[in-house]
């Protein structure tokens, strides 16, 4: 099923001077500034009936026409999946995703997803790109994710990524040990060699992209560290790459390591416990962002899971 859009605003005077997708984004809410951006683009909105770049200045008084179509999920499919959740209004659904979970179909992945399990639980999911998802965790990244049960929740939750005013705040164990807390300001993009990762790159010839991460200790272990973050910005992998930047790789991440660990120094539970962990130890702990109706400032956290908590006993244990 393919939704009709047919809308139309007149640019107020005092947008003069202002980009077109900004203004856009402001008189046509109930979409993400990133559709209005695509509809722009292919000639769905148009100025005064002519079609105009994204970064277009108005003069003001203009009219913008949006004559669009907004797709369905109708090629995924809704899959009766176990979803935790932790919180849920009518605009709003926070879930707990367990380790091992695809959050968004793809190649490989077209089934078992949250994507999926959203389809079967809120059957008007598929009326809301990408069924309200506004952000993502890798799949055996475990924690809290906020999902938009309307168009007008998923365009203000997409807004706040945006401005940076969603508060998100991981658990960590990396190997190495980790003297005091800091930041890493590093651009990130496509890893020139293996173009299937992601690495820290120069933000101007490799297409780099911002990345900030804030991290402190939470625990320091012999030859490990239990590390509390914080991200200012969302890059893909982007804990993982920072970390493994660092020479922080995280216990049980195949993809980014650090500068290794000598296993012959390491107790004979300990090893079998990291060895045996089977994902890398991130966990996405707590979350804070502002209603998108009622304005409120909304924040939940979740204890760790099973795997993470027996990972950090172990290390509590043999701490000496």
């Amino acid at each position: 099923m393919i939704q009709e859009i047919s809308e139309q605003a007149r640019v107020p005077v005092n947008a003069k001077g202002q980009r077109l997708d900004a203004v856009a984004a402001n008189l046509f809410p109930d979409y993400s500034r990133g559709q209005l951006q695509g509809w722009i683009k292919s000639g769905e909105l148009t100025v005064n009936s002519l079609t105009k770049k994204p970064n277009a200045k108005l003069t003001g008084g203009e009219l913008l026409a949006l004559q669009a179509e907004l797709q369905d999920v109708n090629d995924w499919q809704a899959e009766d999946i176990a979803i935790d959740v932790v919180y849920e209004d009518e605009h709003i659904l926070v879930v707990n995703k367990p380790a091992g979970m695809v959050v968004h179909p793809a190649a490989g992945n077209y089934t078992g997803t949250l994507l999926n399990g959203l389809l079967h639980r809120y059957p008007d999911a598929k009326h809301i790109p990408r069924a309200g998802i506004v952000h993502r965790l890798d799949k055996d990244t475990t924690g809290l994710m906020v999902v938009a049960k309307t168009l007008q929740a998923q365009n203000h939750l997409v807004q706040q990524l945006q401005e940076r005013t969603v508060s998100r705040r991981y658990a960590a164990v990396v190997t190495g040990t980790l003297l005091a807390g800091g930041t890493v300001d590093a651009p990130i993009g496509r890893d020139p060699k293996h173009r299937t990762k992601m690495a820290v790159v120069d933000s101007e010839s490799d297409h780099g992209k911002e990345a900030i991460t804030h991290y402190e200790v939470a625990k320091r272990f012999k030859h490990f560290t239990w590390v509390a973050l914080k991200l200012e910005t969302g890059r893909t992998h982007q804990i993982r790459v920072h970390m493994a930047h660092m020479g922080l790789g995280l216990v049980g991440d195949p993809a980014y390591r650090g500068r290794g660990l000598k296993t012959s120094e390491l107790h004979a539970d300990v090893l079998t416990c990291v060895q045996g962990f089977n994902r890398q130890a991130l966990h996405a702990q707590a979350l804070g962002l502002i209603h998108p109706v009622t304005r409120e400032l909304c924040q939940w956290e979740v204890p760790l899971p099973d795997d993470f908590a027996h990972l950090v006993t172990v290390l509590k244990n043999h701490d000496s």
